[in-house]
């Protein structure tokens, strides 16, 4: 279970690294646009995504164990 848990966080941080390296001025100016949004609108996109990658994990989690 441990190891599955650091190699998601592996992942995350390689996918945001890449970003960085590979675009880091459309991240700026993402993070800019971010910064015009309401806290109810983050928080809304932030509870989406939450249970996207909730369903997402139990996808598969159930077809491959």
């Amino acid at each position: 279970m441990l190891d599955s848990l650091l190699t998601a966080l592996g992942l995350v941080l390689v996918i945001e690294g890449l970003l960085y390296a590979l675009v880091p001025a459309q991240l700026k100016s993402m993070m800019l646009a971010l910064q015009k949004l309401s806290d109810d609108q983050l928080r809304i996109g932030g509870v989406a995504l939450l249970a996207t990658g909730v369903v997402a994990v139990w996808m598969v989690h159930a077809a491959f164990l």
